[in-house]
Formats: C-alpha cells, structure tokens, sequence
C-alpha cells in the first residue's frame, strides 16, 4: 500500500500485502461466514446428513456434530475462522446446539448484507441486533419450563432430543438412560444448586461388540492390564495404594561412576539393589495393600515380588486415571513411598481384569465413594464409537446443562418461532431502520424451524406460513415434528432442549455476527517468502525471524 506525498509515492505496508476496505471487504467477510454456514445446514435435525472429512493422511471421520465438522475442516479465510470459533464457544459453554448456533449466524449476516445493501450503516444494524438479542433472551425466559434437578424423567427425554439427530440415534434410549445415570451420579449439591464435573466421568472407547454393549460403570476402568502373569486376575475388597513414584530403583540426577575391582564387589552392587526393591514391596506389604496402581514404571524384579506377594499391579495409569482413582477410592496419591501408610489406602469392592475385544482392561468397581463412574462405548467399527462418544459426550452435556440450570423449552423449533413471532411485536415499537433491524432478526430465528423442515424434505414455504399462523394464534409449542413431517405441538411429542443451550445460541449467533460485520477494513500482510537456498538454508532475518525483525 502506498501514499503521495507531494507526488512521491511513500510505502506504508511491507511490500505484497494487500488491503480491502468499505462494502468490498464486509462482502468479503460476510461471504465467507455464508459459505461456513451452508455446509453444516445439511446436518441439523434427526433426518440431517452426516459429513465425511478426510484429513491429509487419508484418515476419515464421519459425524453430523458442528463442531467436529468445522474443527476437521482446516478452514484458512478469517472471517470464516470466527465461525469456527462460535462452534467451540457453543461446545465448552453448554456442549450442544452448535450447528443451530453456526447457521444462526449465517443468517444473521445474510440479513445484514440486505439491509447494508439498502445504504443503513453496519452500527444501526449492530445496535438493533443487540437489541433483538436481549428481546430474544427475555422470551426464552419467559416461555420456560421450570424443572427438577433430579427429574429422572425430564434429563431423560433431553437426552433422547440431543441423540436423535446422531448417528447413534436406533440406541437414544439406552444411552440416554447411561448420560442421566452418569451425571447424577457425580452431581454435587451446593446449597440449593446442583454442581456437576464433567471430568469426573470417564468415557472409554473399545470397539467390537455393538453399540448396545455401552455400558456404565459405578467405578473406573483403566486400559491397562496386570503387569505380570503370576499375578492374580480378580481382586474383592480391594485396598488400593495409589503411587505417583516409579517402583525401580532411583538412577542418579548426575553423571557417577562405580569403580569394582573384584567379582564380589560386583556380586554386594547387585545384591544392594535387590535389597533395595525388596523393601519396597515390604514397604507395600506393611500397609495390608492388594492392589498398586501405579502412573510410572515398576521394575521386573519388583512385579516378581509383588506377584509372589499375590498383589495386582497395574502401572503407567495416566495422571488424570489417578486423580479420579482418588476421588473413587476415597485414597491418597503417595510420591514418596517412605511416607504411604495404611490410612492412604483406597478401597473398592472389586478389581479386576476383562478382556474386551483383543484388548484386557481393568475395572475398579463398588467404590467406597463413586464420585466418580465410567462410561465403556463399545461399537461395531472405530468409526461408529467415536461417533458414538462423540454423541454421548453431547448427552452429558445437556443432562448437565438442566441439573444446574433446571429449566427446559420445547424443540422442533417452536422456542426459535416464539421468538421470531414477539420479535415481530416489538419491532413496531420501535423508530425507523432498527424497526427494519429487529424484523430482519426475526427472519433469522426462523431459519432453525426452516432448517429442519428442509433437511426432512418438507415443503419450507408451507411449514412457515403454518407456523407463523399457528404461533399468533398463541401456540407456544408449534414446532415441526421431522419424523412424522408436519408442524405439530411440539411438547406433546416430548422433544425438549436445556433453555442454556437456547439462550447460547442466541448470544453466540449473536456476538459473532456484530463482531464481523464491524470490520470495514481488511488488511493483510503478504506471505513469507520460502528461504533462499533450498531447504537446509535459514530464513532472512535474525534466528530465523522474518526480515525487518
């Protein structure tokens, strides 16, 4: 980019960079965020379309989750990026609804480019959608159903409406039932209120068997087996001793040598070292464990003496297995095996070793404080279990999203045309272009019900005016019913979504669309060239930085 300056031309930015700005650059912007919209469309609902992503190594992974759709799609554009961020905003947040909350988006801007295109200032348009959200916000409050934390019932069914539209969909009910069990399972009460730690429940995946093999475990399961063959399988009343040390004898921090001159000097070296690891499974003896879990090595002499002692050892547990042992176990993580005593110990009712498909696991069951429990998928290919935790990791998120939030709308689409329908009211109280805004808005919110009624192969114009009618005639509830292909009540058919993911949504959407629909001004530094002098030669510049550093 260049200036005169009295007629001489004077450079600004580094030479190959490249500068878009006013109506080129929003077009640019909002064209991109369109197109990122368009290809997660196909996947909303129970009748949407699963995507194939094929990564550079060729590896597939087949899924209908927004998320993971945008994560493997290595999307380049900035703007596009942002919407890619709205995914993962909406997944830690709440865990669902980031396909909704993508397409929300999408529409939100492809509204705004109408309205810029009719000379109204991008501000007036963010200011009006800042005030259609609140509006919107407000509704959704209104319109909620209150519920138990612990409704049994109620989790259930928001479970079933999270896996309806995944591929895991034949087997809703099961995993559903897995998801509430689970959550309220580690579910803490804090005064009034319900906590829940999504890192207190392990998923582990094994393929073979079916879906239907899914289980839930009151305990853990590590993907380990026993260290040694003559140790036994099966373990009941379990006192387990957690141990962060390795059980291998201490090589020094600095370099040493050992001089040793005579056979018998060699013979005491050796015989010290076993004495050494002798004492520390006396060490574990003295506390009466049976059970060491270990997150590092143990030495082939000390498995020996352990499997002699009759003790299942299991060893390289990840750290995070430990942190979840202790909080089931009721046991402490010991560093220094000098200061483990019995009072460490952990207990569970059983430990034992299974073989599941080639593989052997060890299940810790019956623990004395389950704060903690597991979740073991199984599935016909790898394909389908990672899906499938995929799926399930969406179910736990929403059980968790009504036990801390207990509040609960309908789905289909109904909460999404409440809106749009009271956005219609309160567009007329208000003063010129943002009257035009707040409408424009509206639209927006019914592309959800829209979405859905497309994906199922429904008439979208019909669905619509029916819906329009039906909720100003007051019908909260009207929504679509994408399995049966007609707008009904939605309520009655039980299809309910947490109200935290609805309102999510709508900030996501939201913010993002403001966010780019503010940038008048693209400005984008060139690439960097490659180094001169082939690959072995260092880039310009100083330590490899780019010139000009």
């Amino acid at each position: 980019m260049s200036a005169e300056a009295g007629g001489v031309p004077v450079l600004i930015l580094k030479e190959g960079s490249t500068r878009s700005r006013g109506h080129n650059a929003q077009h640019a912007n909002i064209m991109a965020a369109k197109i990122v919209a368009e290809s997660v469309k196909s996947a909303l609902g129970p009748k949407g379309m699963d995507k194939m992503l094929v990564d550079s190594l060729g590896d597939a992974t087949i899924t209908s989750d927004g998320r993971t759709i945008l994560d493997e799609m290595d999307i380049q554009h900035p703007a596009a990026k942002m919407m890619v961020e709205v995914a993962k905003t909406q997944d830690d947040e709440v865990g669902d609804g980031t396909t909704t909350a993508v397409i929300v988006a999408g529409e939100l801007l492809e509204k705004a480019e109408e309205l810029i295109d009719k000379k109204i200032h991008p501000t007036v348009i963010i200011d009006g959608y800042r005030k259609a959200a609140d509006k919107a916000l407000k509704t959704l409050e209104k319109i909620a159903i209150s519920v138990k934390s612990t409704d049994k019932d109620f989790l259930g069914k928001v479970a079933m409406t999270s896996l309806a539209s995944k591929l895991v969909a034949g087997n809703q009910e099961q995993l559903a039932e897995i998801a509430v069990e689970a959550v309220l399972h580690v579910a803490n009460k804090v005064g009034d209120e319900y906590r829940v730690d999504l890192d207190d429940i392990m998923v582990e995946k094994k393929s073979g068997e079916s879906i239907t093999g899914t289980k839930l475990i009151k305990g853990l399961v590590l993907d380990k087996e026993v260290v040694h063959s003559g140790m036994p399988k099966r373990v009941e009343k379990a006192k387990i001793a957690l141990l962060e040390s390795a059980l291998e004898v201490k090589k020094t921090e600095f370099d040493a040598k050992i001089n040793i001159e005579r056979p018998e000097q060699m013979e005491h070296f050796l015989h010290e070292e076993e004495n050494m690891l002798k004492e520390m499974v006396e060490k574990i003896v003295s506390t009466e464990a049976n059970v060491v879990i270990c997150q590092k090595g143990i030495d082939d002499m000390v498995q020996h003496f352990l499997a002699r002692k009759g003790i299942f050892a299991v060893r390289r547990a990840k750290k995070s297995d430990m942190e979840k042992l202790a909080k089931a176990t009721g046991g402490k993580a010991a560093t220094n095996l000098d200061d483990f005593t019995k009072e460490d110990l952990g207990y569970a009712e059983l430990v034992e070793e299974r073989k599941i498909g080639d593989d052997k696991m060890t299940f810790i069951e019956g623990c004395k404080n389950p704060r903690s429990v597991a979740i073991l998928i199984r599935g016909g290919t790898e394909r389908i279990v990672d899906e499938a935790e995929r799926s399930i990791h969406d179910a736990l998120c929403v059980v968790r999203d009504v036990v801390q939030e207990p509040k609960i709308v309908a789905g289909g689409g109904a909460p999404e045309m409440e809106i749009a329908s009271a956005l219609g009211d309160y567009a007329k109280s208000l003063p010129g272009r943002e009257q035009l805004v707040v409408q424009r808005f509206a639209e927006a919110m019914e592309t959800v019900p829209l979405t859905l009624g497309e994906n199922a192969g429904l008439d979208p114009i019909d669905i619509l005016a029916e819906l329009r009618a039906r909720h100003k005639k007051g019908e909260t509830w009207a929504g679509v019913d994408v399995l049966e292909g007609k707008v009904t009540d939605v309520k009655k058919i039980e299809v309910y979504d947490p109200l935290a993911v609805k309102k999510q949504i709508i900030k996501s959407a939201t913010e993002a669309a403001t966010m780019i629909l503010k940038i008048d001004d693209v400005i984008a530094s060139g690439k960097m060239k490659a180094p001169p002098g082939g690959p072995g030669g260092m880039p310009g510049g100083y330590g490899g930085m780019p010139p000009g550093y």
